[in-house]
């Protein structure tokens, strides 16, 4: 068979028009090709870690470990901001939605709100990133011993007031999952594992922990509720709290009488639902509890002229009282700190490091109300003063659609299952 010449030709043409092309390309452009297309996997990995993390499976959590190896292997500030946004973005993309829902709007304002608050976060982790030597070949840049220091500035910073107002997806929730029953110990190790991950050590350290997490998975047992404790859902919408008449507070007792067990003692209820506080809404629990020995723990809102507090009260037959302050209301939508600065009041207070426990028949409780739920210092705090049991409570009719409500019950699971606690929730959606 004799060749084709003209495809030859075509061929020759072709490949001389190829090279051409490459000639325009600068040799430093093609130089870096190879780390665009690297920065662009970490950012991609970056946004798969934090989705599937952030899941709402509690046993997933540990996949946020893998984090801090793709932020410190970015090779700019630049990426380490891209690596780290893309990672927040992903974990808390429920927000937009969320916060559409609750102002009945459109979903721009809550991508405007989403976006603003991966600011922080990715702005710590861009300004401790610290890239190696320009001298180094691409091969020979490793993180050092000094990336560990800083990613532990890292997790410090995001833990604690004021970044860590908006540190969700912190990964140290997973020590819960990753050494459950270990305590402090369980968090100092987790502690370790990450900061190691940012180091030359990190497929080592991923081999362990994988372990560490695969023992978990196979041993994960659901925890029981506190002996006489019962958590009652609702699924009320957005009329929880909102309906003040004395039928509405009549069919919640109805509900919550229904959902008491012979045993129990305590029945806790989601956050608002008693509404507002008031002497009123006291005398018909109160009255409504006479001859019974149970205990009703339930939210509510305390108002006065400066602005109001998310509680969480305590009514029995005998007596009613106020058991709970939240610590971090929900920002913006809630707490708006430019009131009180403007002399305008208004909004929620934050009571930030105030009664960090509630005290209810002579036990200690760790209360979480909805938000601080998402958040690292809140349930620390109140580990620190050993209490029985922990008692999450939240109002997520606005996380419709989302998967905020189940990353908030992970969250309070990790950390029940870390310090070996008994676990009592109670939602509205």
């Amino acid at each position: 068979m004799i060749p084709d010449i003209s495809d030859r030709f075509r061929m020759q043409a072709f490949l001389d028009w190829r090279g051409r092309c490459s000639r325009l390309i600068p040799d430093r452009v093609r130089a870096r090709w190879p780390d665009h297309r690297r920065s662009g996997a970490l950012i991609v990995s970056s946004i798969a870690c934090g989705w599937i993390g952030w899941s709402g499976e509690v046993l997933l959590l540990p996949v946020a470990i893998l984090f801090p190896a793709l932020w410190a292997r970015s090779r700019s500030r630049r990426v380490a901001a891209a690596v780290s946004a893309g990672y927040f973005l992903a974990a808390s993309r429920g927000l937009a939605q969320g916060v559409a829902n609750f102002y009945a709007a459109d979903l721009w304002p809550g991508l405007a709100l989403w976006l603003a608050a991966s600011v922080s976060f990715a702005s710590v982790h861009a300004a401790l990133w610290k890239g190696q030597s320009e001298g180094q070949s691409s091969l020979k840049r490793r993180p050092g011993m000094g990336t560990v220091a800083r990613y532990l500035a890292v997790v410090v910073l995001m833990g604690l007031p004021p970044f860590g107002i908006t540190g969700w997806a912190h990964p140290l929730t997973a020590a819960g999952v990753l050494y459950p029953g270990w305590g402090w110990l369980g968090i100092l190790m987790t502690i370790a594992g990450l900061a190691m991950m940012t180091s030359r050590y990190w497929p080592a350290v991923v081999i362990v922990l994988g372990g560490f997490w695969l023992w978990s998975a196979l041993t994960w047992t659901t925890q029981n509720l506190p002996e006489g404790w019962k958590g009652v859902d609702l699924e009320l919408g957005q009329r929880l709290g909102r309906d003040g008449s004395l039928e509405y507070h009549r069919d919640l007792l109805a509900t919550m009488r229904a959902a008491a067990g012979e045993k129990t003692r305590f029945v806790v209820l989601p956050e608002s639902a008693l509404g507002f506080w008031t002497p009123t809404v006291e005398r018909v629990w109160q009255e409504s509890l006479r001859g019974s020995s149970l205990t009703v723990i339930a939210g509510a809102a305390v108002i006065d002229m400066q602005g109001y507090d998310n509680v969480i009260v305590g009514i029995s037959a005998d007596k009613a009282r106020i058991l709970y302050r939240e610590r971090m209301p929900v920002p913006v939508s809630m707490w708006q700190p430019w009131l009180q600065w403007t002399g305008q009041g208004g909004g929620a207070r934050a009571h930030l490091f105030g009664n960090p426990i509630a005290e209810i028949d002579g036990q200690k409780i760790a209360p979480l109300i909805c938000y601080e739920q998402l958040m690292l210092w809140p349930v620390l705090q109140s580990m620190l003063h050993s209490p029985i049991a922990i008692v999450a409570s939240g109002n997520g009719w606005w996380t419709e659609g989302t998967s905020i409500v189940a990353i908030q019950r992970a969250s309070v699971i990790a950390w029940a299952k870390l310090f070996g606690l008994p676990v009592v929730t109670a939602f509205n959606t």
